[in-house]
């Protein structure tokens, strides 16, 4: 029987080179998530959230991204939930997408800030009837006593709403400004490639490759 240790796969699909790299990261990162929508990969668009806590602590969870506008990823979630209240305090955040099919992942990092309301009211009206009766109904991150109390919650809401559905104060979305990309490309015997922007001096971006 195998055990942790043995588990492992050998990378050999494509390479990255930076001579193949577009100049700006956003068109890269958009270029590689047509890939993975194409590919019709599990969950293209999901992406790990790596958020600070007040303490200092990291806390990362997976999130779908929703939208790429003015050169910011959207994302949409309970201002009140943990990551909210960790955004809120702290802006800096780091998103993964992993895309084990194409054998790629692309690291962000940045720093948030809410979009306007108007956006989050028109993202929130396009969502199925479910989903902004649940926005309603659950205290995200709260302890509950059972899943009752989620349930109760959602019948409550969903008699106040039956038609309509208007977007709770509490929820919306949040666009990060990248300062940090990096691209990887799995590779044969762990000699990955990686390709790192960085903003230069000139509002521009500046690539460099870094050891697998």
């Amino acid at each position: 029987m195998k055990t942790l240790a043995d588990i492992r796969q050998d990378y050999a699909a494509q390479s990255l080179d930076e001579r193949d790299c577009l100049p700006h990261p956003m068109a890269q990162f958009e270029c590689w998530l047509e890939a993975a929508l194409t590919a019709e990969v599990a969950e293209p668009t999901a992406m790990l959230v790596s958020t600070v806590s007040p303490e200092g602590c990291p806390a990362a969870r997976v999130v779908l991204l929703k939208g790429v506008e003015q050169q910011q990823l959207v994302f949409y979630t309970n201002y009140e939930s943990r990551k909210g209240q960790h955004l809120a305090a702290n802006p800096a955040i780091a998103v993964t997408f992993f895309w084990p099919e194409l054998e790629r992942q692309v690291n962000i990092e940045g720093v948030v800030s809410r979009v306007a309301p108007e956006v989050s009211d028109t993202y929130f009206a396009s969502r199925p009837y479910k989903s902004r009766v649940g926005a309603w109904a659950s205290e995200q991150s709260r302890p509950i006593s059972s899943k009752n109390v989620v349930m109760a919650r959602f019948a409550q809401f969903a008699a106040t709403h039956l038609m309509s559905v208007p977007r709770p104060p509490h929820w919306g979305g949040f666009a990060i400004t990248p300062h940090r990309f990096e691209f990887w490309q799995g590779r044969p015997s762990r000699l990955h490639d990686r390709i790192l922007y960085l903003p230069d001096a000139e509002q521009g971006w500046v690539l460099s490759r870094l050891a697998p």
